[in-house]
């Protein structure tokens, strides 16, 4: 995760109730990401709480591997359970889709070749 996801998480377990939070700046924006894991199965999947400490909102993230042929598929989950705030740029649809993109598409690839 700190070597492909985001580079200024500290630490990070595949523990469940791990807690670890990393501060990400953008123009005059500070959003404290605080995550907690709430679910690992070893090797195929692991679920952790989204929240930051500046806004309201909340969510979890799941990401889930499984064998396809001689391929592993990755399917992300990211489930909204409380609204963030929509005057915020970086928490539009949007915002989030390409940031997803960004962080599967182009830097696990990257990590991953």
């Amino acid at each position: 995760m700190t070597q492909w996801f985001f580079e200024n998480i500290k630490n990070f377990e595949p523990t469940v109730n791990f807690e670890t939070q990393f501060v990400v700046r953008n123009e005059d924006r500070i959003f404290t990401h605080l995550w907690k894991v709430t679910e690992v199965i070893p090797g195929k999947k692991i679920t952790y709480n989204w929240k930051y400490k500046e806004y309201a909102g909340d969510s979890f993230v799941t990401f889930e591997l499984s064998k396809k042929s001689n391929k592993t598929e990755l399917k992300l989950t990211h489930t909204v359970t409380e609204e963030f705030q929509d005057d915020i740029p970086e928490f539009s649809r949007e915002s989030c889709l390409g940031g997803w993109n960004y962080f599967i598409g182009e830097s696990l690839n990257n990590y991953l070749d």
